[in-house]
């Protein structure tokens, strides 16, 4: 399985940042992005809590959305990280070639995700799971 780290997520370019006058995108404001990333590898008494790359791809989406780790760009981040580490997990796409969640709606979820209630975190993962499901 593909791993990564903070340092190696991110994210930022210092020239498109300038040169796009979106000195805020991708600007991290305090630790929780880096925290979200070493949730997706959290264990418990030696056994992962998120064990298939499914569980940590949902995970990862959820927890960038909704933890507002950057000065800007939260959902976008999110939604690119997401398909990202899908991809680099060889699960972004079916056999046939074909996306295993189309863009419109990976938007919808990073925004059913963004407006969700903290206490609806599991049915949020859930549903996304259940979307990206290798079986499916």
């Amino acid at each position: 399985m593909f791993s990564f780290c903070h340092n190696f997520c991110c994210l930022r370019d210092e020239s498109f940042a300038n040169r796009e006058n979106l000195t805020d995108y991708c600007n991290e404001k305090d630790d929780t992005f880096k925290s979200s990333i070493g949730q997706i590898y959290q264990t418990f008494d030696g056994t992962e809590l998120y064990p298939s790359v499914e569980e940590k791809a949902a995970m990862l989406l959820y927890l960038v959305t909704k933890n507002h780790s950057f000065s800007d760009g939260n959902k976008r981040i999110a939604a690119t990280l997401f398909l990202w580490f899908m991809n680099n997990n060889a699960i972004l796409y079916r056999p046939d070639g074909t996306k295993r969640i189309a863009d419109n709606t990976l938007v919808a979820l990073t925004l059913m995700i963004a407006e969700s209630k903290t206490e609806e975190k599991d049915i949020m993962v859930k549903v996304v799971v259940n979307l990206i499901n290798q079986a499916n």
